[in-house]
């Protein structure tokens, strides 16, 4: 986020911190039991671990698989030096000007970081960096210079992002104050105790210089960030206090998120049903998810062997809980899906890229856990390293114990390579809007939003384009292919924002914020828009949807979820009359759909689709890209049975996409008569179109899509389909009899029979009692029902609207009895059937179960 509260820039005097820089022993949290000398005992223990974790230990360092990771830092080192001499005027860094960009500052800091690191990493003392006075004492030198040219004094400070001077500058600070301890004791003995208050000062969110857990800035990965780095602070300046406080402040971030209501108002961290929300409302396990797992482990790693470490008992089992529910089930083949990944799916970092760094974590934690526990965990990042289609390179590791220790984890023959997930998963992320529905040969990624989580995140100049990327749009992952080829930032460069697949979006041209507004943001101080105000956030940055209905059922390995497209929260404003009238907001087009998630296909119902503005509206089945030079063939059938004779518009009973190249095969059959459009088109875009900052690469695809299209003015129609993984052209023509069968596609009801499955599925989205099949239930809900051939019943509900104390559902039929039931599952006998009452208040969207006979 952006800021330009410079009126804040005068409260801290550099004059005054060192002043106020002694230990804070009045602070909440305490210092470890013992002596003054049990503790010091402790920090310097604390202060081996964090030089360990980032330099190696001379045992890991000599292990050969570490070598190239070393050969990097010495190189970084290298060339950073280089940049050091060749500096010109305001730089510190030949190329990095510095005066009017945080960025600049920030990586000036993380440039020293780079050539202190160097010096005290063992196994690189051939090189001339180890333990190198010298090259310790430049680093001195210009941290000096940039305390007292660029830093101390608060007045010049806090411009441009908030992250820089709460975060990023004090990331790179505290672990040079770490590795450079005894080197700053001795020739700038003072400087430490200033950096410390002066990153106390930069803390404009927090209270009193330190952290404010009632502040929306202090939250989830932010926390962590924050508080690890205290930590580190306290440890050098030998302060318990300090560290008690920040541990107890940043295992607020490990608690599970309570809804009712959240502490500290705070809804970033992860839910019991394995989601992860940041900036309190964006599904984002990939990307922050991602970083505070890595700081949750090197916590770990940290206060090891410390008084410290008895704070955080219990820990490891909490994060183990996180890799199994939270990560694994969005880890397909090595790589992150794409659906919480927040702005970050607009950089050029890959969804492979992000795994690394949760295997990195896996494999320390693996070392934390016990057990089974631990078995399994290393199970699974063997599993990952032989599923994935890019080679994972341990280089990128933070660690090169990480490194060592991942070596001698592959080279166990006694641990099995296992996947955390089971063959066959489907997971409700309701309380992100996220569902993810996995076989061996798939993995369909849906991504839904409400009042409750935002439709997309725009910032800083990344993911330009994402007004429909909570809109019902899925990813389809297929076994066998290179995820990089038809998903990540080439993805989102070759396929139009307006036409992502599962989406239904007017046809129009809308702008990106640095078109409408000429700077990364809309600028209005008077009506309270800066760049991380509040309003910020909930019209431009990360706007929720105005439909409460998001969510949906799972019923052990299958799965419903339905959603109420709507406007989000902007555009309503808007009309409210509470916007400015310069703010461009944008009107969405409207549809009620459901996803019916079995084995062999995904069932897709919409009704009510249309744009009550008379808009022209275009509703994709599906997108997909593959490489110019990829083998791409398009076969179908149309409703008369006859073969269908290429891309266009016509009535189609099935259609096949296969790359030959990828070895893959989608097949979408058309449940009710409708006539698609089929394009198949070579696209070239530059990656610069989805994120300001990307290097101005020119991508090349071939696009398909498969869409039905609406005129201007036409009225709400429905459409039913289902979407085939791996299909061939035999299973596609068998559709025409079955399985599946739709029962009711309203905006009132949807509802599907699988007779293979013997199941029904509905989602109920108006009040009231609604029918389908042998299900009657009160809506709003969403109801999974399979009867097994021995006469037993499992019933699955949820309420998605997570509004509702009670739902009721009726199995009509015979009269039958519990034989098992969740907490809050209530079962009686009615006439013409079996009655369940559901206590949903509070279940925060989750599925209750019940099996009757």
């Amino acid at each position: 986020m952006q800021t330009s509260r410079r009126a804040l820039l005068s409260l801290f005097p550099a004059a005054t911190l060192l002043a106020v820089a002694q230990p804070l022993q009045a602070w909440a949290g305490s210092p470890p039991a013992g002596t003054a000398a049990d503790a010091a005992a402790d920090h310097a223990v604390l202060l081996g671990n964090v030089v360990a974790m980032f330099a190696g230990t001379a045992d890991s360092n000599a292990r050969p698989e570490v070598g190239a990771k070393l050969a990097a830092i010495d190189a970084t080192a290298r060339a950073r030096l280089t940049a050091l001499d060749r500096a010109g005027q305001g730089e510190l860094f030949r190329g990095v000007p510095l005066g009017t960009s945080d960025t600049n500052l920030t990586t000036s800091f993380q440039y020293l970081y780079e050539i202190a690191l160097a010096t005290r990493t063992p196994g690189t003392t051939a090189s001339g960096l180890r333990d190198n006075v010298a090259v310790q004492t430049r680093v001195v030198d210009g941290l000096v210079r940039l305390y007292d040219d660029y830093y101390g004094t608060q007045s010049k400070g806090y411009y441009g992002n908030w992250f820089t001077w709460e975060i990023g500058i004090s990331s790179h600070v505290s672990k040079i104050l770490v590795l450079l301890k005894d080197r700053l004791a001795q020739y700038r003995p003072g400087l430490t105790a200033a950096y410390v208050a002066s990153m106390d000062a930069y803390l404009r969110n927090g209270k009193d210089g330190d952290v404010d857990l009632d502040s929306r800035f202090h939250t989830g990965a932010n926390l962590a960030d924050i508080t690890t780095n205290r930590i580190l602070q306290g440890a050098v300046l030998d302060d318990g206090a300090r560290i008690g406080k920040a541990i107890a402040d940043q295992l607020t971030v490990f608690a599970t998120v309570a809804p009712y209501p959240p502490r500290h108002g705070v809804t970033d961290g992860f839910y019991a049903d394995g989601s992860f929300i940041q900036h309190a409302s964006v599904a984002y396990t990939g990307s922050y998810g991602t970083g505070l797992l890595t700081r949750v482990v090197q916590t770990l790693k940290i206060l090891d062997g410390t008084s410290y470490a008895q704070d955080i008992d219990g820990l490891v089992d909490t994060v183990r809980t996180w890799v199994v529910d939270g990560f694994a089930p969005l880890i397909f083949e090595g790589w992150m899906m794409d659906m919480v990944k927040g702005r970050a799916v607009s950089r050029t970092a890959t969804g492979y890229d992000s795994v690394a760094a949760v295997v990195e974590a896996v494999v320390d934690l693996s070392s934390c856990a016990s057990g089974s526990d631990a078995t399994a965990l290393k199970g699974y990042v063997k599993y990952l390293e032989r599923t994935s289609k890019a080679v994972l390179d341990p280089k990128s590791f933070v660690s090169p114990v990480s490194i060592a220790r991942y070596a001698a984890l592959l080279a166990d023959a006694s641990v099995p390579a296992k996947d955390l997930n089971p063959a066959e998963r489907n997971v409700a992320f309701n309380a992100m809007d996220r569902t993810v529905h996995r076989r061996p040969g798939y993995a369909f990624a849906l991504a839904r939003s409400s009042t409750r989580i935002s439709k997309y995140e725009y910032m800083s100049g990344e993911n330009l384009m994402p007004w429909f990327q909570g809109d019902g749009a899925h990813h389809l992952y297929l076994r066998g292919q290179d995820q990089t080829q038809v998903f990540g930032v080439d993805h989102y460069t070759a396929v139009s924002p307006y036409r992502l697949a599962g989406v239904t979006a007017p046809v129009e041209n809308r702008r990106t914020i640095p078109e409408l507004y000429g700077t990364l943001w809309y600028d209005n101080p008077g009506r309270g828009f800066t760049s991380s105000s509040e309003s910020q956030n909930t019209y431009v940055y990360f706007p929720r949807g105005t439909n409460t209905f998001s969510g949906g059922a799972s019923l052990g390995a299958y799965g419903a979820a339905g959603l109420v497209q709507a406007d989000d929260a902007a555009y309503a404003a808007k009309q409210a009359g509470t916007l400015p009238d310069d703010f461009v907001v944008y009107r969405n087009a409207e549809a009620t759909k459901s996803w019916f998630m079995f084995d062999d296909e995904i069932v897709v119902l919409a009704a009510g689709v249309g744009d009550p503005a008379g808009r022209p509206v275009t509703t994709t089945v599906d997108s997909r890209i593959a490489a110019p030079s990829d083998a791409v063939t398009l076969t179908g059938e149309l409703r008369t049975g006859r073969a269908w004779s290429g891309p266009g518009t016509a009535p189609l009973a099935w259609l096949r996409y296969a790359n030959r190249d990828q070895g893959t095969a989608v097949g979408y059959v058309f449940l009710d008569a409708q006539h698609p459009t089929v394009a198949l088109e070579t696209v070239t875009r530059s990656r610069r179109l989805v994120r300001a900052s990307n290097p101005d690469t020119m991508v090349s695809k071939q696009v398909f899509s498969v869409s039905v299209d609406q005129a201007a003015g036409a009225r709400p129609t429905s459409m039913a389909y289902a979407l085939v993984p791996h299909a061939t052209e035999t299973a596609l023509t068998s559709y025409a009899r079955g399985p599946v069968t739709v029962l009711a596609n309203t905006p009132r009801i949807q509802a599907v029979q699988h007779a293979g499955l013997r199941m029904v599925a509905a989602n109920v989205f108006a009040p009231g009692t609604h029918h389908a099949g042998r299900l009657s239930a009160d809506g709003p809900a969403s109801v999974i029902l399979q009867e097994a051939p021995d006469g037993t019943i499992r019933v699955a509900v949820s309420d998605p609207t997570m509004e509702r104390d009670a739902v009721s559902v009726t199995v009509r039929g015979r009269r039958m009895k519990a034989v098992s039931v969740d907490d809050g599952v209530r079962v009686g006998r009615v006439r013409g059937g079996t009655r369940l009452d559901i206590t949903t208040r509070h279940a925060h969207g989750r599925s209750f179960t019940a099996t009757l006979l």
